[in-house]
């Protein structure tokens, strides 16, 4: 696919578009998001997909926005959202994947319980072991408890009965709750 792009962008009168990941790390405070989002639409950028949270008062983004303009360019519009130091701002060019194969049906795992070290490798190592891909993974540790929600992609083949089972095996041996339940098709 290419694109027009303006002069005023310094790119040639016709450009393949690029997919390009831009992440954001630091201190947070208001406006990163305004800030980021205001350069890359600037170049003429869709965002495509993105994720965007606080850890402990850090804010971390990854963004994916298909452009025509170039790594550089991309690098010198998000100069000034790193300038005081307080981020760090990575952008490269990634590989066009092409179409996704099918994702197979959609879960949401949850996990609840007492913090300890080892509670996602443990998970995520049964989900593994039965074929699942972990599409999207959130941790939060509040007062006295540990929570994780995750969306599990599960090939047509996956025996849930199976991963189920080894999932309370594994809720068992952490001493934490797990729930696993298919995400309704109408909700998406």
């Amino acid at each position: 696919m290419t694109v027009a792009c303006e002069d005023r962008y310094g790119c040639a009168v016709s450009t393949e578009l690029s997919v390009i990941a831009v992440t954001v790390l630091g201190d947070d405070r208001p406006g990163i998001v305004a800030e980021v989002t205001a350069a890359l639409a600037d170049l003429g950028g869709n965002l495509e997909d993105s994720t965007m949270t606080l850890l402990r008062g850090h804010f971390a983004m990854v963004v994916l926005v298909r452009t025509g303009a170039s790594q550089a360019e991309v690098e010198a519009a998000l100069q000034s959202v790193a300038a005081g130091g307080s981020l760090t701002v990575d952008v490269r060019v990634l590989a066009d994947s092409g179409r996704r194969p099918d994702p197979g049906a959609a879960w949401t795992l949850r996990v609840h319980g007492a913090d300890r070290p080892g509670i996602v490798a443990a998970v995520t190592r049964v989900v593994s072991a039965h074929g699942g891909n972990i599409v999207d993974l959130g941790t939060r540790l509040g007062a006295d408890l540990y929570v994780l929600i995750a969306q599990v992609e599960l090939p047509a083949a996956a025996d849930t009965a199976a991963l189920v089972s080894d999932l309370r095996a594994a809720a068992e041996a952490l001493k934490v709750t797990i729930a696993f339940e298919p995400v309704d098709d109408e909700v998406l």
